[in-house]
């Protein structure tokens, strides 16, 4: 092959291999900048992740057809009931297709935090779901400090240990 040939196609290739990693979001890690991401409020106005900087934000995925993402919702609402004069701010992002689904379950569970809706996908995609409920805590300064996936009985407890030490921060 011809030295200017091979030089184009490693170009090319280079190309293609840096176009395809910037399709593809950043590994979601503790000191990372959390995605910014605007979604609709069930029942208000669309929310932005950057607009809640200076608050310890958890955002937690969730969906009505997932058994520990129902169990754990009550106890997010009391984390939430207990913290939120002191800087927290919790966002519930539910995954599902029909947003009607969301809306009983939420009124249901009595839930008072904010629900959003991510039917389209695009902000679970951009937090690399890969299991259901997924939680993230986001320091005052937007930066992830905590990543957790999937819930059991006891792990609210985890949760309330970080906050409460990200609102000493």
């Amino acid at each position: 092959m011809q030295p200017l040939r091979r030089q184009s196609l490693r170009t090319a290739l280079g190309l293609v291999l840096a176009a395809a990693s910037a399709a593809v979001p950043a590994a979601l890690t503790p000191s990372s900048p959390a995605p910014d991401f605007t979604l609709a409020r069930m029942g208000g106005p669309n929310v932005r992740l950057q607009e809640q900087r200076g608050q310890v934000v958890m955002v937690n995925f969730w969906a009505t057809w997932c058994a520990p993402c129902r169990e754990e919702m009550p106890h997010l609402e009391r984390l939430y009931q207990k913290y939120r004069a002191s800087g927290f701010v919790l966002l519930g992002v539910n995954v599902d297709d029909d947003v009607g689904n969301a809306v009983v379950l939420a009124q249901k569970l009595g839930v008072k935090f904010p629900v959003l809706l991510d039917t389209d996908k695009k902000v679970s995609r951009l937090y690399q779901l890969s299991s259901m409920p997924s939680t993230v805590l986001i320091d005052r300064d937007g930066l992830v400090r905590h990543v957790h996936r999937g819930y059991q009985s006891g792990y609210e407890n985890t949760y309330e240990k970080i906050i409460r030490e990200l609102l000493k921060e």
